[in-house]
């Protein structure tokens, strides 16, 4: 078939907007590692300027009539007009934006981010504040003029940018699904914990340096390729750059190895995801993730259903002992298993068990609504967090560091994405289990370190997808069914009660 000249035009367009948005996310990892901080404003200024650039691109003055004329003109294959369907989906999206308002979020975005980090640091909401309701008048102006041209309300269109197609009304009732059991799961599980005795402890401290060996060693056994990609460290874990440049970032507690390694192997499966996406559509549209539901589905996954399951604790328990000398019954991968299956009420989202893990998102998602809706002020938003997590988890932060200066994603304007970790969370159990359904050799292979097999699997029925199918197409390609809660529930009591 031949290609029609306004898709090809559309197609050369595209593969320059992949480049600017690659040159972007490499220079935001360079400002999350290793820019100095009074490069603030030029960076700034460097981001604003590549923000604009694709903005114009994208929305240039024939955008709508090249689209348009693509779709006449016949003689797209599959992958291509899904690449089409693509393209108009995002273009909806920026067109909707005057160029000034993307150049003025994208400032107020870089600048909150350096000073949220001084924030966390200090536990000072105070000192975030003025540049976080900068931010966030600017997301409520993006939310309605995207919600004026897609139809959708503020936050559905916030959300939709970032899992495109998904609605309030549908996270709603998920998550109220998820809230209907998951507390008196919390506390049966922590009841039967705590019948079993104290576990033994893993006495650090344990040197950076081991624990950053340790984290490569695991990226390898997985599949990870560092000769396109690499390792470092920021205030918060992020997967960033491009599938063929990829860069992971964690953070290290010398007194507690586990956070950084279960960090190191959630942002591995992020990466994974990238690196597996079709290469013959690298730079088009059709070629990327689907959507942050399953990006976060990729990282929970391996985090969560692969790597906290006994078989891959029996193969990395003896490799954990031998990075710190650890010797003795404490580091047996019974106990190591327990460690990393105890589930308790955590202050921090990226340090909660599974269990527990989902009260954090629901708790941030109605949040966010609120103040995006106007209807909670930023000044009241430490003490609306404070009750939220007496809630839902029964404890309440000491420090606004721990409280609701813990997580990035607002700083730096990403405000619809929160819900997507628990849609992922719901996704990765249900993968797995068509997954294991499937090919059995998956969990034998774990129990040798060997991902061969879980990553042969998802190459074919979700990486190598790209965005050709819609999430839910690409969940009922797969398991047979569009996202439900059943499977998540099923691993949680078989896993943590036996059910």
């Amino acid at each position: 078939m031949t290609v029609n000249a306004a898709y090809a035009t559309l197609e050369t367009r595209h593969r320059r907007l992949s480049a600017i948005r690659g040159a972007q996310a490499i220079l935001g990892w360079d400002q999350s590692v290793i820019m100095p901080t009074g490069s603030n404003e030029d960076r700034a200024e460097q981001q604003a300027t590549l923000s604009v650039l694709a903005h114009e691109l994208q929305t240039a003055p024939d955008m709508g009539d090249l689209l348009a004329e693509a779709g006449a003109g016949g003689g797209l294959d599959d992958w291509q007009a899904a690449n089409l369907r693509e393209m108009r989906h995002h273009w909806a999206h920026a067109s909707a934006l005057p160029s000034d308002l993307v150049e003025a979020f994208s400032k107020a975005c870089t600048r909150a981010e350096v000073i949220w980090r001084e924030a966390k640091r200090t536990s000072d909401f105070a000192l975030l504040k003025p540049a976080l309701a900068t931010v966030l008048d600017l997301t409520r102006r993006t939310g309605e003029a995207k919600g004026a041209v897609l139809g959708l309300t503020v936050y559905d269109a916030l959300l939709d940018a970032y899992e495109p197609g998904g609605r309030a009304e549908r996270v709603d009732a998920v998550f109220d699904e998820l809230e209907a059991f998951l507390p008196a799961l919390a506390r049966t599980v922590m009841e039967r914990q705590a019948a079993l005795g104290a576990l033994l402890p893993l006495v650090g401290p344990f040197a950076v340096e081991a624990q950053k060996r340790l984290g490569l060693e695991m990226m390898k056994a997985v599949g990870f390729d560092f000769d396109k990609g690499r390792l470092d460290v920021s205030a918060h874990p992020f997967t960033g750059g491009t599938p063929d440049d990829i860069r992971i970032t964690t953070r290290y507690d010398e007194t507690d190895f586990a956070r950084a390694l279960m960090g190191v192997l959630h942002e591995t499966g992020h990466a994974m995801y990238e690196a597996g996406l079709p290469t013959a559509w690298r730079h088009q549209l059709v070629g990327g993730a689907r959507g942050m539901t399953l990006h976060e589905s990729q990282s929970l996954l391996l985090e969560m259903q692969a790597c906290r399951g006994r078989p891959f604790i029996e193969w990395a328990a003896p490799r954990m002992a031998a990075a710190f000398g650890g010797t003795g019954p404490a580091w047996t991968a019974a106990n190591i298993h327990r460690i990393y299956t105890t589930v308790k009420p955590d202050f921090v989202r990226v340090d909660a068990d599974e269990v527990t893990y989902p009260l954090h998102v629901i708790l941030r998602y109605r949040l966010e609504r609120a103040m995006v809706a106007g209807d909670l002020r930023l000044e009241d938003l430490p003490g609306a967090w404070n009750e939220g997590m007496k809630r839902l988890l029964g404890i309440v932060p000491p420090t606004d560091t721990l409280g609701c200066l813990q997580d990035i994603h607002w700083p730096s304007g990403g405000w619809g994405y929160f819900p997507t970790y628990t849609l992922g969370a719901v996704a990765a159990a249900q993968l797995f289990a068509a997954a294991k359904l499937a090919d059995p050799s998956i969990e034998p292979g774990l129990a040798r370190g060997d991902f061969a097999p879980l990553f042969g699997w998802l190459r074919v029925n979700v990486h190598g997808v790209g965005s050709r199918l819609s999430t839910e197409g690409i969940l009922v390609a797969a398991t047979g069914a569009p996202l439900g809660v059943a499977a998540f529930r099923r691993h949680l009591e078989s896993r943590y009660v036996g059910a």
